[in-house]
């Protein structure tokens, strides 16, 4: 190891112990001998050790910690820091713009171990709320945490669609005599995408020719097509294709891989075709779209019966899940209720944090009835546009919500979800969610998993059994709407549309842009075949009152 390899040890061990809040004084000794190595012009390698011992800065400790990484190419003490600190803590070392004590604060105080949760938390401004973190200090994470994820080379859909759109409209542009259409996982609305693909009629060589011109490299070339990386990381696939067999390549490339089995054990046959809906024409089945193309059993329900129209984004009437600057949004209530109103949205259901979410500014009983007598002055101001009265309640260790029932009966309606002690196993996980859902006030689950998309999995649980207990409790299940969630998981959505429960697409907005993210939860629930009539933000102003009432005299609350 070199000086500076040796220094860099040094470093990261007094940033560690700063991070777990050791002795200040021994973590600032190791930075002052990392800043001594590095400028040191001898190779420490070649110094014999009762040299080492000499050298101005470094002591009798941290002399045998440089003879000690001399001779074992590490050093116990910081693979001890290593061992108990979470990966993405180390990440957040890269970021710039934090230090050591902010990552303690962001692990310590705000529950946050990957950058993906720490971007999560900055999207809903979280890092404000608390000391040494400003405005500027949160944009600069989020840019650079974005930046990172990106260079990964897998995105969200989200993410990914206005850089595909863009390309799909300059590939037509620059090759106006051929045929380009978006086919795989795109084509299919999946919820992350790590290749970009097209069927195109235009030759390896024209599209070599562009790429290369536009600073991209070529990765693989073959006689069915070739795939290129962009300067940001982008893989883009183009399958070549005739006309005359656009649609079967089309079809193959478009279809997961359990349909196509599927389908070609039913069809075996296959001739070529144009266009896709050739295709399903000579199946003598209507027409399946590219998003419902990942189960097998789509086909099977498509030969029995005509299936039914998909939800649409201008299908979602109301606004339900919406937080406002009471706890960790950015824009008051009344701001959130007339962007719904100029985005043609019936009502709107306020959901700020509730008080055990204290980093998320969560509300308190007595700031409750301040709020609730504030959308009453609103109500009347803005009718007949609605708001109303809601709170995402944290589910507790033990499934009980964070307030009693005499507080929990003066909201309209409850969602309830887990936003701590993530780490669970199954076991527990289902007691805290299972004890939620059979609390009378809980009205919707929130989402379910917890999970955050590239960067957090899940806390595992029994969909089945929490899909059946919420219909049991007529409990609804949220397709939380934002792009990094996208949770309920559409692949359990088929099941709970089987036991009658209904799902509600929520976009989680912290500000009035959130509300687009609806959009992205309509995309999720279409894969999943949910129509409006199951989706509970569907509902006009009427049905949902309605529903609401139901279900309150029902419950006797």
């Amino acid at each position: 190891m070199d000086n500076s390899q040796i220094a860099d040890v040094f470093s990261l061990l007094s940033k560690l112990m700063d991070i777990h809040g050791e002795n200040s004084f021994k973590a600032k000794s190791y930075a002052v001998a990392a800043y001594t190595i590095e400028k040191m012009p001898a190779a420490l390698t070649e110094l014999p050790d009762d040299k080492v011992f000499s050298i101005k800065g470094i002591g009798d400790a941290i002399g045998k910690k440089i003879i000690e990484i001399r001779q074992t190419g590490k050093l116990n003490a910081l693979e001890e820091y290593l061992q108990k600190t979470p990966v993405g803590i180390l990440e957040m070392l890269n970021i710039k713009g934090l230090g050591p004590k902010k990552i303690a604060v962001i692990w310590k105080e705000m529950g946050l171990e990957t950058i993906g949760e720490l971007l999560y938390a900055c999207n809903e401004n979280r890092l404000l709320l608390f000391k040494g973190f400003g405005e500027k200090t949160q944009q600069n994470v989020k840019t650079y945490i974005e930046f990172y994820l990106r260079s990964k080379g897998s995105y969200l859909y989200a993410e990914i669609e206005p850089y595909a759109l863009q390309l799909h409209q300059q590939l037509k542009k620059q090759f106006p005599n051929h045929q380009f259409e978006h086919t795989g996982a795109f084509a299919r609305q999946s919820e992350t995408i790590d290749i970009l693909e097209w069927v195109s009629t235009a030759g390896n060589s024209e599209l070599e020719q562009f790429f290369l011109a536009n600073s991209f490299s070529v990765t693989e070339k073959n006689e069915t097509g070739i795939r290129f990386k962009a300067e940001n990381n982008v893989a883009i696939t183009f399958y070549t294709a005739r006309t005359e067999n656009f649609g079967s390549i089309i079809f193959h490339t478009n279809c997961a891989g359990a349909f196509l089995n599927e389908w070609e054990k039913r069809f075996p046959a296959m001739q070529t075709y144009g266009s896709e809906e050739e295709i399903f024409k000579n199946a003598g089945i209507p027409y399946i779209l590219p998003c419902l193309r990942e189960k097998e059993i789509i086909i099977a329900a498509a030969m029995n019966r005509p299936l039914p129209e998909l939800i649409r984004p201008e299908d979602v009437k109301g606004v339900i899940h919406s937080h406002s600057n009471w706890s960790d949004g950015r824009q008051s209530v009344e701001d959130m209720a007339n962007a719904a109103i100029e985005k043609g949205f019936e009502y709107l259901v306020i959901s700020d944090h509730s008080k055990s979410a204290f980093y998320a500014n969560g509300l308190k009983e007595d700031r409750i009835k301040e709020q609730h007598l504030y959308i009453d002055t609103l109500n009347e101001k803005l009718y007949p546009f609605k708001i109303f009265k809601s709170i995402e309640s944290d589910i507790l260790n033990d499934g009980n919500l964070d307030y009693n029932s005499q507080v929990l009966g003066t909201f309209d309606l409850v969602i309830a979800s887990v936003h701590s002690n993530l780490k669970m196993t199954e076991d527990k996980a289902m007691l805290r969610l299972l004890a939620a859902i059979q609390n009378p006030y809980t009205t919707i689950l929130g989402h379910m998993t917890g999970r955050l998309l590239l960067s957090r999995e899940g806390y595992p649980v029994n969909h089945k059994k929490i899909i059946d207990v919420c219909v049991d409790h007529d409990v609804v299940i949220e397709l939380n709407a934002h792009p990094r969630r996208l949770d309920i998981d559409w692949r359990w959505i088929d099941y709970a549309l089987e036991k009658d429960a209904i799902i509600s697409i929520d976009p989680d907005a912290h500000n009035t842009e959130g509300y687009k993210d609806i959009r992205y939860g309509v995309l999720a629930a279409q894969k999943a075949g949910l129509t409006k009539q199951s989706n509970l933000s569907s509902y006009s102003l009427p049905e949902f009152e309605a529903f609401i009432k139901k279900r309150k005299e029902k419950k006797g609350i």
